[in-house]
């Protein structure tokens, strides 16, 4: 049996996976690294060793969801400034892009095999996510469209926008994840014998290998909150190409062209606290780690063991033990 303490660091690419969603699955990176014990069961010179290894890490990354299709809302028969005319406010909300920003307690529980270089690993991965944030951006074009005239676009000062970027940043929440893991790799840097074991015995380990984690567990949180295209609150008859808090030039809300009959604000949330997004969604990460594992001391079997050789050597002499001469 050897013991092994040791740390490793890890990157790959990180998907979250909406079911039964018209949102398709997002894509970004992720890192991290931690802590680990292994237990070696096995022969010094034995080519194949039996391992369970455990610990502890932190994992960080972020993952957008790119959503490039045009939402569009119109507010029918509003009355302009002037009282004279009505319109319609026509809304249009392009190049939607979610990023989710995580950073997770993650705790591996692995059992797998070692034999000569090639070593693999396989069981579960609990990840703990401590702190989520989400960011949505988009681009938005308002117009104003009467009978009596050609469309009213570009004009600022009356809100209607060309191209307008807009974001929002809230704290949300993942749940708790149970991943399926994968390691599959070699042990680097090592001298062999003809079995593919180490001459001489390592004291230290150096491991390049893929992995695959997959998410078991359902982690969106299910946030009740007003999905996409919903009225604003504060307007109960306004419909709303998108909801949450909205800000531009380092932060002013965007006022909406109108009388009171018309919503105040713009408004926008992240994709996975509405409830137009999936009802479950899993987590995907593929990636390279690299581990180093340092060998612990351990009791051995002495060459010359001096009890043994204590009552070899009273033996030897009659029983009168070891005789010195001065």
């Amino acid at each position: 049996m050897y013991n092994y303490f040791g740390g490793y660091f890890q990157a790959g690419e990180w998907t979250l996976l909406p079911k039964e969603s018209t949102y398709g699955p997002s894509f970004g990176g992720v890192g991290g690294l931690g802590f680990v014990y292994e237990m070696q069961a096995g022969g010094a010179y034995s080519p194949t060793r039996f391992l369970l290894h455990v610990g502890v890490g932190a994992q960080g990354g972020a993952t957008y969801f790119m959503q490039g299709s045009s939402t569009t809302a119109v507010l029918e028969n509003q009355l302009d400034l002037d009282g004279d005319m009505t319109f319609n406010y026509v809304y249009e909300v392009n190049d939607r892009h979610d990023q989710y920003t995580n950073v997770a307690l993650q705790v591996p529980l692995m059992i797998g095999v070692q034999s000569g270089k090639f070593y693999m690993l396989a069981g579960a991965k609990v990840d703990a996510n401590m702190w989520t944030l989400s960011r949505s951006s988009a681009l938005l074009t308002t117009y104003g469209e009467y009978n009596q005239f050609d469309a009213f676009r570009s004009m600022p000062e009356y809100q209607f926008f060309d191209d307008l970027p807009i974001n929002s940043s809230v704290r949300t929440t993942l749940k708790l994840g149970i991943n399926l893991s994968v390691e599959m790799g070699g042990r680097l840097g090592l001298v062999t014998n003809a079995i593919g074991y180490d001459v001489p015995k390592r004291k230290i380990e150096y491991r390049l290998a893929g992995f695959v984690d997959y998410g078991l567990m359902d982690i969106h949180y299910q946030r009740e909150q007003l999905a996409l295209g919903t009225y604003n609150p504060a307007n109960h008859d306004q419909i709303l190409p998108i909801e949450g808090n909205l800000s531009y030039n380092s932060g002013s809300t965007v006022p909406v062209y109108g009388t009171t009959s018309m919503v105040d604000n713009l408004v926008m949330n992240d994709i996975m606290s509405t409830t137009g997004f999936a009802a479950s969604v899993n987590n995907l990460v593929v990636g390279l780690k690299f581990t180093v594992l340092f060998q612990l001391p351990e009791a051995g079997q002495c060459v010359i063991c001096r009890d043994a050789y204590r009552s070899s050597a009273k033996s030897n002499h009659g029983g009168r033990g070891v005789q010195h001469e001065e």
